[in-house]
């Protein structure tokens, strides 16, 4: 059974990455035949993996078709966000009072590595550093209800992030920052600048998603001008 879970949990790895950076296009339908060439697992795996991606909605599942890649908007992720700032403020505060001492360095740890992966650029290296952070703050805050709904929060907007930065050095750079500000600040056991520092993050999203609807505008103006008019 554990070497059963454990091919799933490396089926969903593959997959979720392969949609986050795009592989896997939004729009896109994708068969279990194909997943499973491009993971090299085989149909059980697979389709466990797809199940647990369809709970959390990056893929939806079409029996006898495959899995469908939703489209990503603006509108969608200004949605989620809303409810993210409220889910993720209230975990932060909580791994203050009940992350262990060892929970409390994995995040100095993980503070450390956003900060050089800010200056290395490595975006997939970043990708992995943001699952593992949503992952100990969820185990830190010792509610077991918070995973169901952090999960497709996070994953959704990730996805969003990941599919329309633009400028990759500087958004790294300050989606890092935020970040390890957070980490470091449940490390020194300090709650209101916890709390500070996830709405802060949150508050760069949500203005990342709107430069990036501004900027879709941008784009049509420049294409269709009569449509401006």
């Amino acid at each position: 059974m554990p070497e059963h879970t454990n091919k799933s949990e490396q089926v969903y790895d593959v997959i979720e990455r392969m949609i986050t950076f795009q592989e896997l296009k939004p729009g896109q339908m994708v068969s279990e035949v194909t997943l499973m060439e491009a993971t090299g697992f085989g149909r059980t795996p697979v389709r466990e993996a797809l199940q647990r991606l369809a709970w959390e909605r990056m893929v939806e599942i079409h029996p006898r078709k495959g899995a469908f890649i939703p489209l990503i908007s603006v509108e969608v992720q200004l949605k989620l966000l809303e409810l993210r700032r409220v889910v993720e403020e209230f975990a932060v505060r909580t791994c203050v009072h009940r992350a262990t001492s060892v929970q409390k360095r994995m995040m100095l740890e993980l503070a450390r590595e956003f900060d050089e992966v800010a200056k290395s650029d490595d975006i997939v290296l970043y990708g992995d550093l943001l699952k593992r952070v949503h992952q100990i703050i969820v185990a830190a805050a010792q509610n077991e209800y918070l995973t169901s709904s952090m999960a497709p929060l996070q994953g959704l907007s990730r996805r969003f992030w990941f599919a329309n930065i633009s400028d990759r050095p500087t958004e790294l750079m300050v989606a890092s920052e935020k970040h390890s500000a957070t980490l470091r600040a449940i490390n020194q056991g300090d709650e209101q600048a916890a709390a500070a520092a996830s709405l802060a993050l949150n508050d760069y999203l949500t203005d990342f998603a709107y430069r990036t609807l501004r900027g879709a505008d941008t784009r049509i103006a420049l294409k269709h001008p009569s449509q401006v008019l």
